[in-house]
């Protein structure tokens, strides 16, 4: 039997260049899909050499959107380094609000210009109307509150950093300035609203997807385990705790998993389409242990939000999608119940007088390695560094939060598009249910964001011989043409 290739390249409306490859057979049904990364980064190799102080300013360029990610957990790992088991108090919670604020702006990017065309006008809408423009014609008022509370989550890290992206604040052992009186007391005022606005959004995710249920709940429907933090007492844990593991039944197969032994968990595949690597957990195996993580993941597999008003949002998401909950796009609802707590968190932070401290480092006796994790806005985030004894960088691991869930993209791709292509009938709206399907994890690909609805994405259908059956090309206008 041959089979015929469908290439979809470059992919849009997420952080970075991909492309993605069906394989179809005679029969009209999709047996593989590929998401490609064709972008190389290097960071773990060119890091090597540099003096590890210098690191958790470093490491933030991979991404322009989560840089605080980066640097906290480079910070995580590199206090290990300097010997530093607990920060101190005003430190961890500056960290702490730092963090909230990071996942908070993050989230309110994804939803408001990225997601929510597609949730807001439908995933097959004419393609002029699935950008952020459209949203703020056609929905001001909810444009309106993503633009404010991604400020708003920009403004704190621009109050403890210096900068909204890329600032520095985080030092071997603790932070390197308090917090000002002068600074929070705008915060104080806003961060009610704040929490208003996220908790809208919450019942305006579940209210999107009640308008068509059927198909929130089917659309590229994969199950698997998930992976990523908890607290001691099992509750949502972002900046700190210790991993915890369920199968696609949400039996708990690791529970207060000690991140420093993460190697002994998750093992890495490399495989030659892609520059992403393929992670997966040792005792399931390469072929059945692939997992997902980030907002979905955690939802479900916390046993509580230790904030009210997310915690009560996450008993009715449990309620009404069951735990575990599996499809793809019930990461936009996750994604904003955790909006919802951060903004409480930070409410609850700003409040706090440790803020004002300067007891903000702690030192220790060096050591030679130190690993740090983190739950980035897209999912749980590992940086791994050996030093040698002139303090210089030899060793360096990162998995990052997408490269986590690598093969679960891919798996879901094969799915919509199972569900989806015509045959040998290419479609506008086949090539967006796949972007659909690839945006619902958020993924960082290359680090970089590209103009929403400035990006040509052009699909193939080839024999494997590369004969050309179809193409249909979307310009940078946004028109399409066969």
């Amino acid at each position: 039997m041959s089979e015929t290739r469908v290439v979809i390249d470059p992919v849009s409306r997420v952080e970075g260049h991909g492309k993605v490859t069906l394989l179809v057979n005679d029969a009209g049904i999709v047996t593989q899909a590929r998401l490609h990364i064709v972008e190389f980064r290097g960071f773990e190799k060119f890091i090597q050499g540099r003096p590890y102080w210098e690191l958790p300013m470093v490491v933030q360029r991979l991404c322009g959107i989560c840089p605080v990610s980066h640097h906290l957990v480079a910070a995580k790992a590199i206090d290990q380094i300097v010997g530093v088991t607990a920060l101190s108090a005003p430190a961890l919670k500056l960290r702490r609000l730092m963090h909230f604020a990071q996942v908070l702006q993050s989230h309110a990017l994804h939803f408001f210009h990225l997601a929510s065309p597609d949730l807001l006008f439908g995933f097959q809408s004419p393609v002029e109307q699935r950008n952020i423009v459209a949203v703020i014609k056609q929905q001001p008022q909810i444009a309106i509150k993503g633009v404010k509370i991604r400020k708003f989550g920009q403004q704190i890290l621009e109050a403890i950093s210096g900068k909204r992206i890329h600032g520095m604040a985080a030092i071997p052992g603790g932070m390197n300035a308090p917090l000002t009186p002068e600074k929070i007391q705008p915060f104080k005022q806003d961060v009610q609203q704040i929490i208003d606005w996220c908790e809208e959004t919450v019942k305006l995710s579940r209210q999107l997807t009640d308008q068509n249920r059927d198909f929130h709940l089917q659309f590229g429907l994969i199950e698997s385990p998930f992976m990523g933090l908890v607290g001691k007492n099992g509750e949502l844990e972002l900046y700190d705790g210790n991993l915890r593991v369920i199968d696609a039944r949400g039996n708990i197969l690791q529970d207060q998993f000690p991140c420093d032994q993460y190697p002994q968990l998750i093992q890495e595949q490399v495989k030659s389409w892609s520059y992403m690597k393929f992670p997966f957990l040792t005792q399931l195996g390469s072929e059945q242990g692939w997992y997902r993580v980030g907002p979905l993941a955690r939802i479900n597999l916390c046993d509580f939000i230790p904030t009210p008003r997310a915690e009560q949002a996450r008993q009715q998401f449990r309620q009404y999608a069951g735990a575990p909950a599996h499809s793809p796009l019930l990461f936009h609802w996750a994604r904003m119940i955790e909006a919802l707590h951060c903004a409480e968190a930070i409410a609850d932070l700003l409040a706090d007088p440790d803020l004002l401290s300067t007891d903000l480092q702690r030192s220790g006796i060096k050591q030679k390695e130190g690993i740090g994790v983190i739950e980035a806005p897209r999912g749980t985030l590992f940086h791994h560094y050996q030093i040698d004894a002139e303090d210089r960088v030899t060793m360096a691991n990162l998995i990052v939060s997408t490269t986590s869930n690598n093969q679960a993209m891919n798996d879901t791709i094969r799915k919509v598009a199972q569900q989806h292509l015509d045959g040998q009938t290419l479609t506008p709206e086949l090539l967006n249910l796949v972007e659909v399907a690839i945006r619902a994890y958020d993924p960082c690909l290359s680090c970089a964001t590209h103009a929403v609805g400035k990006m040509p994405l052009q699909l193939l259908l080839q024999t494997e011989s590369g004969n050309s059956l179809d193409q249909l090309t979307r310009h940078t206008d946004g028109h399409i043409s066969r």
